[in-house]
């Protein structure tokens, strides 16, 4: 017997979607502070201590444990429940907040557990467990980056991450390994087997362009990628916005043309 709330959703929109959940009277989904977008008036929102799950126990020091590693994730120590407490159907929905897509997760068909990115949960039926996932391999740990402190999702509900530009899901077999940046991994299945490698040669190290390590996924199991991780699109931004910086679209030369000009000295 299933322990979340069963919901139904549609997910709207195509680069800047939305998830739109649909609630029957006494069932609650959770999400992140600054998820929220519209609701009916018959659904109730409730700040709460954590994710509301009973998986820790119902102690005051398990709940403190478990809402307290939220902030190593850059989370918040709490999250908003949503119950609808009227009668017959209704709405409630989340937006991502960032362009990509929203991908939705059957915990129940997925084995029970979903690791995802630090950043990507989005909103989930009441009774998922929402916590910390440290990458266990001495590796990981000191050059994975982005990938060595993730978030775990537990339950067998309906849990919804957001990602990214477009996205890329594949089944990996027993053995088959894909090779992925750090920042470009969403979530994978508990079965996937992470590691970080070392990209070898000289050349790679200095002038690859894209860091000397990457990430090592190996099946059995299901992984989700992303075209655009949001530290890529920000580092961009950043660049392309810096004091001095100058728009080159306009020029035929670009930034080739500000060395003649004295610009680029």
């Amino acid at each position: 017997m299933k322990t979340n709330h069963e919901i139904d959703y549609i997910i709207r929109g195509e680069e800047m979607q939305c998830v739109e959940i649909e609630l029957d009277p006494n069932e609650t989904v959770i999400a992140e502070p600054g998820a929220f977008m519209y609701m009916d008036e018959a659904i109730q929102m409730e700040t709460i201590f954590g994710d509301g799950s009973t998986q820790n126990g119902g102690g005051l020091f398990n709940k403190l444990f478990s809402a307290g590693k939220r902030l190593l994730t850059g989370e918040n120590l709490f999250m908003t429940a949503y119950t609808h407490q009227g009668y017959g159907k209704a709405k409630v929905a989340f937006a991502s907040p960032y362009p990509g897509k929203i991908i939705p997760l059957d915990l129940y068909e997925l084995g029970g557990k979903v690791i995802c990115q630090k950043d990507a949960f989005l909103c989930a039926a009441k009774g998922a467990a929402v916590g910390i996932e440290f990458q266990k391999k001495l590796g990981t740990g000191l050059f994975g980056g982005e990938g060595f402190i993730m978030q775990k999702i537990e339950g067998d509900g309906m849990a919804f991450c957001h990602a990214g530009g477009h996205i890329i899901e594949r089944t990996l077999n027993p053995g088959e390994v894909v090779k992925v940046d750090t920042g470009c991994i969403v979530a994978y299945t508990q079965t996937i087997d992470y590691d970080i490698q070392f990209v070898g040669g000289i050349k790679n190290t200095f002038f690859g362009g894209e860091g000397v390590f990457f990430a090592t996924l190996r099946g059995p199991g299901k992984i989700w990628l992303q075209t655009l991780p949001i530290s890529r699109l920000a580092s961009r931004v950043l660049a392309y916005g810096s004091v001095g910086g100058r728009k080159e679209e306009g020029s035929i030369l670009g930034g080739l043309g500000n060395l003649f000009d004295g610009d680029g000295i």
